[in-house]
């Protein structure tokens, strides 16, 4: 039970990790790129697909590492998890009132405030990649140097 955990653990933060530096590194800047009225019209379609695919892995993470931690796995492996869920509630509390204004259709997706929404979009969720990627690395310490802790 506590491998299975640990795996899910693992596979859960390498993958909400994986998709969330893409979109910092790739899909974020192209969107942009495209100029400020296509950016905010790309905006919600790519937000609320992506929304249930890194909600779904920062949920599964932190309790299959809450499910290792149970069956006997190092307390690391639920600081790891609860280090990847802690992006839930940044994103609730600290993201939420942009998205919601991204995603307003009182928004003049050609507007300078447009622009500057999108900007601290691309930096607050650069925030839930260095999370998720802190604890991927401590994830991946533990599975492989874990039984010296």
């Amino acid at each position: 039970m506590r491998q299975v955990a640990e795996f899910i653990a693992v596979l859960s933060c390498s993958l909400f990790t994986g998709a969330s530096v893409y979109i910092n590194l790739v899909e974020h800047p192209a969107r942009m790129q495209c100029g400020v009225e296509i950016a905010a019209t790309e905006f919600a379609p790519s937000y609320r697909r992506a929304t249930i695919m890194q909600a779904s892995c920062a949920g599964l993470g932190l309790l299959s590492s809450l499910a290792a931690w149970l069956a006997g796995a190092s307390l690391w492996w639920l600081f790891a998890g609860v280090l990847l869920g802690s992006v839930i509630p940044f994103t609730l509390i600290v993201i939420l009132p942009t998205n919601k204004r991204l995603l307003s259709p009182a928004l003049d997706r050609r507007s300078a405030e447009a622009e500057r929404l999108l900007a601290r979009w691309g930096r607050l969720h650069a925030v839930r990649s260095i999370l998720s990627g802190i604890a991927l690395l401590l994830f991946l310490y533990l599975t492989i140097f874990g039984k010296a802790i």
